[in-house]
């Protein structure tokens, strides 16, 4: 490998295959993920539902927190809620 304009080429080597590889383990969590997935659906679990839950689960207290106030707030706006209504 060669040095050009100041890259390492085995450096860079380096770093393609390591991501070369992580990417090949992304593809391969993602298919057990989808068997995961397809289990619970065989089982009667709303996969939908499940990934709703997932999301909310990666974030914090008060991201989750405000996301509700906004959800609530755009509700009572559009009248899907009755004002002062919970």
């Amino acid at each position: 490998m060669t040095n050009v304009n100041g890259i390492s080429g085995e450096h860079l080597k380096n770093y393609i295959e390591t991501i070369e590889r992580f990417e090949a383990h992304k593809s391969e969590l993602a298919e057990d993920i989808r068997e995961v997935y397809a289990t619970a659906k065989a089982n009667g679990f709303d996969t939908k539902i499940m990934r709703e839950i997932i999301k909310i689960r990666k974030k914090d207290k008060s991201e989750l927190d405000e996301q509700e106030m906004l959800l609530h707030t755009y509700m009572l706006a559009l009248g899907m809620i009755p004002e002062g209504g919970e």
